[in-house]
Parts: C-alpha cells; structure tokens; sequence
C-alpha cells in the first residue's frame, strides 16, 4: 500500500513534465535565434542527429597531416619533378587494397545489365579493360590477354590496362551503387529494387539525381523513420543534410595518395588514442619506400621466420622478376594478390610494387613548386549543374545529372580563381605565348595524369612514394592499376574525437616544480 501510495504521487510530477523523464526528450535548440529544431510547433527546421561519417567499404581512415612531398632520396632519373616540399594534406579514406579483377567485372555487370541495349553498345565496349596491355613483341604472353582478367585465378589480382577516365567512371558508379545499398539498408527503398537491374537504362540511381528529385526509386518502409517534415510527418525522402549518404569515391589526389604510402602515423612513438589525451608530433625516421620495418630495406630485417622476405612485388634486376625455382624472393612474374606483401603504418596494401596507381592530378614537372600549401593539386575543371530554359535540371542518357563548365565570364570578378579551366594555370598567359606543345616539343599535355608507386615491372626506385611518372589519360598499362579514395567530413581525428583543441571550464592540473 505505502508503494502503491509512492507511485501515484508520483503520476503528477512525470505528467506535468512536458518534456519527458528527466528530460530525455529535450528538444535542441538554435544557438542564434531560440527557435527548437525538429519541432513542428517552431517551423520544423531538420537538424541531423548523425554525427559522424560512416566508412565506406573497402575504406582506410587515414588522418591527415603535414609532411614532405616529393624526393627524400637522390633523383636517380634527374627529371627534377619531384623536388621536396612541405605540404599538408586533410584527412580522407582510401582503399585498402588496389582495385581487383573481380570488382571491375562486377563494375561491368551492372553496366551490361543497366544498359542492356545495342544503343549502349559503345559505352560497353568504352569500359571493358584493354586486355592487349599484355601483349610484347618479343615476349609469350599471349595467354595473359585471355586469361589475366577473366580466369577466378585471378579475381583478387589487380585490374590492370584501365586508363584514368574508365578509373574515374568506375568511382562514380561506385558511389551510386553504395548509397543506394545504404538507402534499401535504412528502409528508404524497396529492396527489390536491387533485383532489377535489367535495363534500366536511363532510369537508374544516382546519388545527385536522387537528392535533385530528378529519380523516385521504389519507395520502401523504414523502420521507427527519425526523419520528419516541416509538419512532424515521417519523410521517405533523404536529403544530404540528413547525415546517411556518403561522399563520392574518386582518384585520391597525388599529395593524398603520396601521404598515405609513407604511413607515417607507423613513425610516431606517442599517438593520441583518446579525446583528452595527447599525441606528440615526432617522426623517428625517414622513409624510403611504404613501409617502416625497415625504412631504407626493402626486405623484413626482424628475427623470425619474415626475416629476408621481399616486402614488396619489383623486378630485383635484368632478367630477375621473382627468383630462383625453390627460392623465389617476392613470389610472383606478374601483379600479385592485392592483399599479398606487408601493409604499411595506415594498414594499407601494396603502396610499393605490385602496379602503379592512377592518381587524380595532371602532371607537371614542378607542381610541388606551385600547388598550395594545403590540400595541393592540379586538375580543376569548374562546373554548374546546367537548368534548361525552364530553369529545371537534367539528366543524360545515362541518367547521370547534367553538368556544364563554369565561364571565364562568370569567374572574372572572383578574388581566389579567374577562370572556369584551370588545369594549366602558372604555365603562361595569352600575352607571352607560353604553352605546352604536347607532341612537339614535349609530351606533356593537359590530359597527362600523374601515376605513383612501382609495379612488378619496375625497379626499386619507382617504389619510393615520392617518385613520379605520367601517362596520356586515355592510355593503359600492364603494370598500372588504381584504387579510389573519399572526401572525410567532421573530425580531423576521426570518429570519436572532436575538431580543434577544446579547454574545460575547470582549472588544469597543475604540477609542482
């Protein structure tokens, strides 16, 4: 009875309390006008409760940081385009391992199903690797042509003889194929969706035709849907802002892709591991190829049964691709797995040796001269989404969203950039007639892209992150492949930590001298 008495003096105090037990229900507020967000009663202005990026699959996280791009050892070719110089680069993700055969098939799967048309048949054949890379003059390697890529022997191999525009399609399609999986995850599209592939078409997801409203998929039934309208109303709909979508996968950029092969969170003896405590910045060594086992080595100098491995996929020297029968140094004539040989300080593999990857950058010789400080690169090509003359947006043939290029009318009264094409800026101007003249008197041109990292062909020079070489963007190798890489949103120290350095309210500890 005295409980039963407790309880319903109690049923006042819980009813009155507008905004739930303790509080729990409170409703965030706007720092500026008063106003609470996700509040029907207050105009129901949406505020994510997500906080924090997702990692997409395949992704690394690696925090970004300053270092020095470019030589750290003697230029053996004497090109001189890679002169040292200190840059900083944000944090971003980027694979863990090199695109595989078996990805690229399933990347020309979907597109011979979604585009199941003989109106399609060149943007088929445009996306199909070129298997002759193999092919030599004076070398049998005829049967690669035919099998390297299609036999399951080699589904975790590297694809190789994709050139920079079919890298940078394969990105995009990327992208669109995992938010899609995320939205049928998240109960924002049916989940037969995924069935139907056939011939889609024009009619098929893509991240910016979705958010646009351009596409309505098959709408699904999420499951206690947090997302309101203006009116409290449960919302089907995404929107960016929401928090659930991920940024494209693209080329990393060379500063980005050169950064993360030298792993150098790996050299630091104190990092920080939780928010409030502290890192230090130390380097203890510097760094010849991707690993930090033995910086200038490029074999596992540790005691045990690793010690004279290879570490990496090279030619050793004329003649020498993997060793003597009974003996053989790296284990492979041709690309290896692409989880083979040893993972460097972020975890990553195959930095060194293996393929060369594509890199987002047009080459120059002296970009680490001219690029910023932070986040350097050379490559921009602005663009606008196009609107018709009804002011609406499209969509391609392919269903993708219209882009046009940005006008050096539009961009002339701007203070950080004058022009909408920008990829050759500081090469000259109009007045001194300074240019490239790609095929006469150099074979660099606005379309040579920038590649990094050795291959299984190379010799341990071109293994060093900081050595560079580059190759016309509609061109291919046997010994070039690529991975992607992703924007990172929020926290420079990743998940679970907060941006900038944050000092409490209460007093430090302090210590008696």
């Amino acid at each position: 009875m005295k409980n039963l008495l407790i309880v319903l003096a109690a049923l006042p105090l819980l009813s009155s309390c507008k905004n739930g037990l303790f509080g729990k229900n409170k409703k965030e507020k706007s720092s500026v006008t008063g106003w609470n967000y996700n509040d029907k009663n207050m105009g129901g202005y949406n505020v994510s409760k997500e906080k924090e990026q997702k990692t997409g699959p395949g992704l690394v996280f690696v925090q970004g940081g300053t270092y020095t791009m470019g030589a750290t050892e003697e230029d053996v070719m004497g090109d001189w385009n890679n002169v040292p110089r200190r840059v900083t680069v944000s944090s971003f993700y980027i694979d863990r391992t090199e695109v595989a055969n078996v990805h690229y098939r399933e990347y020309l799967y979907w597109l011979e199903n979604a585009f199941d048309d003989p109106q399609y048949a060149k943007l088929i054949d445009g996306a199909k690797p070129d298997t002759l890379v193999w092919r030599s003059e004076l070398a049998a390697n005829e049967p690669l042509v035919e099998y390297y890529f299609r036999h399951p022997s080699y589904n975790n191999y590297p694809v190789v003889g994709v050139n920079w525009r079919q890298a940078n399609d394969f990105c995009l399609w990327r992208s669109n194929r995992v938010n899609e999986l995320i939205l049928v995850e998240k109960g924002y599209i049916n989940k037969n969706q995924l069935k139907t592939i056939q011939g889609q078409g024009e009619e098929n997801f893509t991240t910016k035709s979705y958010l646009l409203g351009l596409y309505s998929p098959m709408p699904g039934k999420p499951k206690k849907n947090p997302l309101l309208d203006a009116n409290g109303r449960p919302r089907n709909f995404v929107k960016f802002e929401d928090g659930y979508l991920l940024p494209n996968y693209r080329l990393p950029t060379e500063a980005e892709w050169e950064y993360a092969a030298l792993g150098y969170i790996n050299q630091n003896p104190k990092t920080k591991k939780k928010e409030g405590k502290r890192g230090e910045e130390l380097i203890m060594n510097k760094q010849v190829y991707s690993w930090s086992q033995n910086v200038n080595g490029l074999r596992d100098a540790r005691h045990g049964s690793w010690q004279g491995k290879f570490l990496a996929n090279f030619k050793r020297g004329n003649g020498d691709n993997m060793g003597i029968a009974g003996g053989l140094n790296d284990n492979a004539s041709i690309p290896g797995p692409i989880e083979a040989y040893f993972p460097n300080g972020f975890g990553l593999y195959n930095m060194s040796g293996n393929v060369n990857e594509w890199v987002a950058d047009v080459f120059r010789p002296l970009s680490n001269m001219d690029v910023d400080d932070l986040n350097p690169y050379r490559g921009n090509k602005y663009e606008k989404l196009y609107k018709n003359d009804n002011g609406e947006f499209e969509r391609d043939s392919l269903g993708r969203v219209k882009y046009v290029p940005v006008t050096d009318e539009e961009s002339k009264n701007r203070r950080n950039y004058q022009r909408g094409n920008v990829v050759n800026y500081l090469d000259g101007d109009s007045s001194s007639m300074v240019a490239y003249g790609y095929g006469k008197t150099t074979l660099i041109s606005d379309k040579s892209r920038v590649y990094k990292g050795g291959s299984w062909d190379d010799r341990p020079y071109w293994l060093g992150p900081g050595t560079r070489r580059f190759m016309e963007e509609d061109q291919s190798s046997a010994t070039l492949g690529f991975r992607c890489a992703m924007d990172r949103v929020g926290s420079q120290e990743g998940n679970g930590f907060k941006n900038g350095n944050h000092f409490s309210k209460q007093r430090q500890n302090s210590r008696k001298k």
